[in-house]
């Protein structure tokens, strides 16, 4: 499971969160069904148990540039979670984001897609971060276009977000 630790200093930082790896017993109590004391009670989400399953297909996806948690900085406490699909298809990454249900309507969402965005256009090769959203998800795509996403299609039931570099 050491493929799980990731270097503390790839922690990223804005005014009201921290943006910080997983480590392997935080995977391993998403998985076990166990809480943690520096959860936020409705934490881990159902988005967050699905992802943390698929870490040990995609080791990748634990890395620098792969998925964190989202921390409050005023509680100390994981309140969601948020993530890049690495690697990057043809210069893109897909990102991802969840926050539990008593910290959503704070802008916490799209203060956490902000950081990881500039972040992870850093990239070596990345230039373009995206995001399928479902219109029937209108919080969703508001996170988006308040991250500074900009819409550049709609299928039938999906709209597709993009920021680039």
């Amino acid at each position: 499971m050491s493929s799980f630790i990731s270097p503390a200093d790839a922690d990223l930082s804005t005014d009201r969160l921290i943006l910080r790896t997983w480590s392997a017993d935080e995977v391993a109590a998403v998985l076990d069904d166990r809480r943690l004391a520096h959860w936020a009670e409705d934490f881990p989400a159902e988005g967050d148990r699905v992802i943390a399953g698929l870490f040990g297909e995609h080791p990748g996806w634990l890395g620098e540039y792969g998925h964190r948690q989202i921390i409050e900085r005023s509680t100390g406490l994981v309140i969601g979670s948020i993530g890049l699909f690495w690697p990057p298809a043809d210069g893109t990454l897909e990102i991802g984001y969840g926050v539990v249900a008593s910290r959503r309507g704070q802008g916490y969402a799209s203060e956490a897609t902000r950081a990881l965005t500039s972040f992870a256009l850093t990239a070596p090769g990345v230039h373009t971060v995206s995001a399928d959203v479902e219109l029937s998800n209108p919080p969703s795509l508001r996170v988006l276009e308040k991250a500074g996403f900009q819409r550049w299609s709609s299928e039938e039931n999906l709209a597709r977000f993009r920021a680039t570099k």
